[in-house]
């Protein structure tokens, strides 16, 4: 019972690096068959997590910055920890950190570090690790991913959303990303250009995507457009042709499984009909979005060429 105390007042964070045991006194020979028999779980080489803790993204981070203390979380890492949206799941993209002293030579699996420098500001404190502030990462992500990715990220940040089972704030301001830019480091002219296609208001990264899809079809829509019923209801739309009367409506993933939330859906979608300004109504999904954009866009055209 000792044992199993001291190996897990050996951890941090849930992790415990062999390195530590070894150096406490625990013998070589018997510490993995020890770990094994307590219920640790390898996390990577040198490092396992402690019984009962799932190997959750913070976990993982912390396995690698436990080893290499000078490292910074950073980019795709760094926004999910923020709660930043971006195009490629966390459980798909490498650990990606940034070495701020420039010294990092080393190669570690499912890892990418970055030599660059860091400003005092640009380092925070979360879930007891050292990343990236969310005005330093979006602007990290703007400068180093596909126009898609970076602009799902920026609209993300900026506003008021919905990630997993959490609400949060916007965490950083566009004025301050776009001043964020100014300097002259690789990337930054590109992310510049690509700030006019921003818009602050979208909700959900399949609206971003949806909207750079009609932008590069010749499409241009108003976004987040307010209307109101004939009986004063207020109702915002996705997007909104207005001289065509089209609106259009973009779904999430999530799937309205009770009748009280198909009501509603049902509910609100009569009421966009009602609205003075809307002739006729199209609504995709995320999946719609994602995989057939052409034939979105194709069936917007369609509807215009109609209605015209």
């Amino acid at each position: 019972m000792e044992e199993r105390k001291a190996l897990r007042e050996l951890a941090q964070g849930g992790v415990l690096l062999t390195c530590r045991a070894l150096e406490s006194g625990w013998p070589a020979r018997s510490l993995t068959r020890a770990l094994r028999a307590e219920g640790w779980s390898r996390l990577r080489s040198g490092a396992w997590v402690e019984p009962g803790r799932a190997a959750d993204l913070p976990t993982r981070l912390r396995a690698v910055q436990l080893r290499n203390p000078r490292l910074v979380v950073s980019h795709r890492s760094a926004a999910a920890l923020w709660r930043i949206e971006t195009l490629t799941p966390t459980t798909e993209a490498r650990l990606e950190f940034i070495d701020p002293a420039l010294s990092f030579r080393g190669k570690v699996k499912d890892v990418r570090v970055r030599r660059t420098l860091l400003e005092g500001g640009d380092v925070a404190l979360r879930y007891g690790l050292r990343l990236t502030s969310p005005l330093r990462t979006v602007a990290d992500l703007l400068r180093s991913l596909p126009r898609d990715d970076a602009l799902v990220a920026l609209e993300s940040a900026v506003t008021y959303r919905r990630v997993g089972d959490a609400r949060r704030a916007p965490l950083v301001a566009l004025d301050a990303v776009v001043a964020a830019l100014a300097s002259p480091s690789q990337g930054s002219a590109r992310a510049r250009r690509w700030l006019d296609l921003c818009d602050p208001q979208a909700g959900s990264p399949a609206e971003t995507v949806a909207r750079l899809r009609m932008a590069d079809a010749g499409l241009r829509p108003e976004s987040q457009v307010q209307l109101f019923t004939p009986l004063g209801r207020r109702v915002v739309l996705d997007f909104l042709f207005r001289r065509e009367g089209l609106a259009v409506e973009i779904e999430g993933y999530a799937y309205h499984g009770t009748r009280e939330a198909h009501r509603r859906d049902v509910s609100r979608f009569n009421q966009v009909l009602q609205c003075p300004e809307v002739r006729s109504l199209l609504r995709f999904t995320a999946q719609d979005v994602f995989r057939n954009p052409d034939r979105m866009t194709t069936e917007i055209r369609a509807a215009l060429m109609a209605s015209g």
